[in-house]
């Protein structure tokens, strides 16, 4: 889900940080930890603003052995404990449907570990021992009140290239700004992003697609190049982009519930093809889903689906029957007809949601037809009549058969 982003004033003391924490309601109580652990990262980011999530993930640095850390308390509350990254100490406790990563600390303290970190507004801790103030040693504290994302260190950027992503991502999650210095960076490092696999890269995108500000926060991933290695020859669809906003979909018909998958998906698809998703690493599914979207997009070259002939117009809803509404952003409010929504919303609508009026087992055993490619293309037809009114939704096999045999008879000639 994306970050709401809190409008109030931004907190500044470590109490009034632990009320908006409420870690009485946490699945891990803060005596199983080591007094010198600190929360950091997300939590306390989002704690400081005002938009923390109800079941926020939490990050914990502890001084050492955050793995046999995780390990004891899975088996002393009955969670369970994977371990993320071996070498560096870093474990994930999965407590009654929270997240808890626990990490050792890296260098000699606290201070050495913030100071490691990517942007600034992640690199403040609030240590766990009782009275403890909020540690902020590269001044994410002010950047928070300025509503501006700044890097820690360009060494820290390529130490973990996802991280010049990351700052697209969060600046367009927290409707944050910039800051010019840290976009350099970002713009002259995007060859280093190869080196990152295609699944984190992945997760990144379908974030930002996610967040309020996604348009203007993919175009600016597209402009500094950050997915050079994955996109290939494909174009981004650039214009279609950067206009696809929940004003947009209003503009387009779409209801709430319709929009926050819709707008996502429409995003991702004018980002990368079916092809430069195979390389990311996604499932098989949304590689299909985002490539029948582009070619719908191209195939209406801007004409209203009423204008298509219908074969084409039934060959089009029929591939993209699940995914109407982000076709419909891609192509504009003037694309359809205004009932075209309502028909979509209706499952049992013969053209937003073909289906023959007969099974295939029924046609062969009333036709004496074997299946193959002749019963195939049969069945398309005879629901391509039913999608266009050409035979009735409620017809029935009296009246279906001899269209579906004429039609054969008209065929084999």
């Amino acid at each position: 889900m994306p970050i709401v982003t809190g409008e109030g004033p931004v907190l500044s003391s470590a109490a009034a940080l632990w009320q908006r924490l409420a870690p009485q309601r946490w699945p891990l109580p803060l005596e199983a930890l080591p007094t010198e652990a600190a929360l950091v990262g997300g939590a306390v980011r989002d704690g400081l603003l005002g938009c923390l999530a109800e079941t926020p993930d939490l990050d914990l640095v502890v001084p050492r052995g955050a793995i046999d850390l995780a390990q004891q308390l899975a088996r002393r509350l009955g969670g369970s404990a994977v371990v993320l990254d071996e070498p560096r100490d870093i474990a994930r406790l999965v407590l009654q449907g929270w997240t808890i990563d626990l990490a050792a600390q890296e260098g000699p303290n606290l201070e050495t570990d913030l100071r490691r970190r990517d942007y600034s507004i992640n690199a403040i801790a609030l240590p766990l021992a009782p009275g403890a103030g909020l540690l902020d040693p590269t001044g994410g504290l002010a950047a928070l009140q300025r509503r501006e994302l700044v890097a820690v260190a360009e060494a820290n950027l390529l130490d973990d290239p996802l991280r010049l992503l990351r700052g697209l991502r969060l600046a367009a999650e927290l409707s944050f700004t910039l800051e010019a210095q840290s976009q350099a960076w970002i713009e002259r490092h995007h060859r280093a992003m190869a080196s990152v696999a295609g699944e984190r890269v992945l997760a990144e995108l379908e974030k930002l697609a996610q967040a309020p500000g996604g348009a203007a926060g993919l175009t600016a991933v597209l402009t500094a190049n950050l997915l050079e290695p994955w996109r290939g020859s494909a174009p981004a669809l650039m214009p279609q982009l950067q206009r696809l906003t929940p004003t947009w979909a209003l503009a387009c018909g779409l209801q709430d519930p319709e929009w926050a998958w819709a707008l996502p998906l429409a995003r991702l698809s004018c980002v990368v093809d079916g092809a430069g998703l195979g390389r990311l690493r996604s499932s098989r599914l949304l590689q299909k889903r985002c490539q029948l979207l582009r070619d719908g997009f191209n195939s209406l070259a801007g004409r209203p689906l009423v204008t298509l002939p219908d074969d084409e117009r039934f060959a089009l809803h029929n591939k993209l029957e699940a995914d109407l509404p982000a076709l419909l952003l891609l192509a504009g409010p003037g694309a359809a007809e205004p009932e075209l929504l309502g028909r979509w919303r209706d499952p049992g609508d013969p053209l937003c949601h073909p289906k023959p009026p007969l099974d295939g087992h029924q046609l062969q055993t009333m036709l004496t037809i074997p299946p193959g490619r002749e019963l195939g293309a049969l069945l398309t037809h005879l629901s391509q009549e039913r999608a266009f009114g050409r035979l009735a939704r409620d017809a029935e096999a009296a009246v279906i058969v001899p269209i579906a045999r004429a039609w054969l008879a008209r065929r084999r000639d």
